[in-house]
């Protein structure tokens, strides 16, 4: 008779874990390019860069960012292939900002229990998205913490590095008076704003596994709320490759913070830009949240994006051009700054940029 196996006595599944891998192994072989070296399992995932010396002066982007509290969305309704299409998004839809190219792509998963097909399904999700903006996920991590966490619960984060050169980098010091500011629509909530929207959601006493009317009835309120963040790496990097990729000075991903304070971040000190709300319907989710919460749509412009999930401050003489190739619509114009910044967002999250507000109303 074998002896028990002590890891397991205290929680920890080895196996469940190894099961889990060769669930995803396929989904993540489908981003790998002739540029990443080794396969899946081992210590650290690695990529042939020697391309970079291409470059005049390459310089590295990074982010990591998680999903936030939508994950207890998605455990509440036992439903995991979506949320790795918002962590992508959030990740590598900032890279993007500044110019760059995304390359690859890590995650780490934390968990109460290692349920094989649910890391699979996360996993899964992570890699299709990365699959479809073009970036190799070369490594990842599934933690497996009981007596931290439950058995149902979990949390997810990743990290990406792109490249770009540095005289192709986008940001404040390209911009300047006249240029045009290109809105690009979200899918809904994105991966932000969640805790209030939860809190909506239990004070108005529904139940994430049922339909509302305001919804219709071919889809749970739960998995309205998941709707996945849009991808905007692909287009936009194809967009920056181009022969308009010059005419694009800075880029602002609205996620936290909101709309005014995102943007503020990628101006100069000095200028100005007044957002037209009409040049947008707000998505419905956000129309039936508020109107759950008792908000009106300005009120949480600082918390939801309300259909604007990312923002390109362009050159004039190309801004319809961009427009089009995007999808976009036309945000405002930037402008000198007013002596009276009275109701205006001036820079945010330590950058002391230039001052934006929102003016008019919602288109409906």
């Amino acid at each position: 008779m074998s002896e028990p196996n002590a890891y397991a006595a205290a929680g920890v599944d080895t196996e469940a874990g190894d099961l889990a891998v060769e669930l995803m192994k396929k989904a993540v072989g489908a981003t790998h390019n002739d540029l990443v070296v080794g396969g899946l399992g081992g210590f650290a995932g690695m990529m042939d860069v020697s391309f970079l010396k291409n470059y005049e002066r390459p310089l590295l982007a990074t982010s990591t960012d998680g999903v936030g509290t939508k994950v207890a969305i998605a455990q509440a309704i036992d439903k995991h292939d979506t949320i790795g299409q918002d962590l992508v998004g959030m990740v590598v839809d900032d890279i993007v900002v500044v110019g760059a190219k995304s390359l690859f792509m890590t995650d780490y998963i934390a968990c109460g229990k290692v349920v094989p097909q649910r890391i699979a399904d996360i996993v899964r999700g992570i890699a299709e998205a990365c699959a479809e903006v073009g970036v190799a996920l070369v490594g990842g991590e599934t933690a497996e913490h009981p007596g931290l966490l439950g058995p149902d619960d979990y949390d997810v984060a990743g990290a990406a590095t792109g490249v770009v050169e540095a005289s192709k980098l986008l940001g404040a010091h390209k911009v300047k008076v006249g240029d045009v500011v290109i809105g690009m629509a979200s899918s809904g909530l994105h991966s932000n704003g969640y805790s209030l929207v939860r809190k909506i959601i239990a004070d108005s006493k529904l139940d994430y596994r049922e339909t509302v009317l305001e919804f219709g009835q071919t889809r749970s309120l739960g998995e309205v709320l998941l709707e996945p963040t849009r991808l905007y790496t692909g287009v936009l990097n194809e967009l920056l490759e181009g022969p308009l990729g010059g005419a694009v000075h800075s880029m602002s991903h609205i996620t936290g913070g909101g709309i005014a304070a995102n943007l503020a971040r990628v101006l100069p000190v000095g200028v100005a830009l007044e957002v037209d709300r009409t040049a947008w319907t707000p998505n419905d989710v956000f129309k039936v949240l508020a109107g759950w919460g008792g908000f009106s749509l300005e009120s949480v412009e600082g918390t939801w994006n309300l259909g604007l999930g990312q923002a390109l401050v362009v050159d004039a003489a190309h801004a319809d051009a961009v427009a089009a190739a995007i999808g976009g619509f036309k945000l405002g114009v930037i402008t000198d700054q007013p002596s009276n910044l009275d109701g205006w967002v001036q820079g945010a999250k330590g950058t002391d940029g230039g001052a934006v507000r929102l003016v008019g109303n919602f288109a409906s």
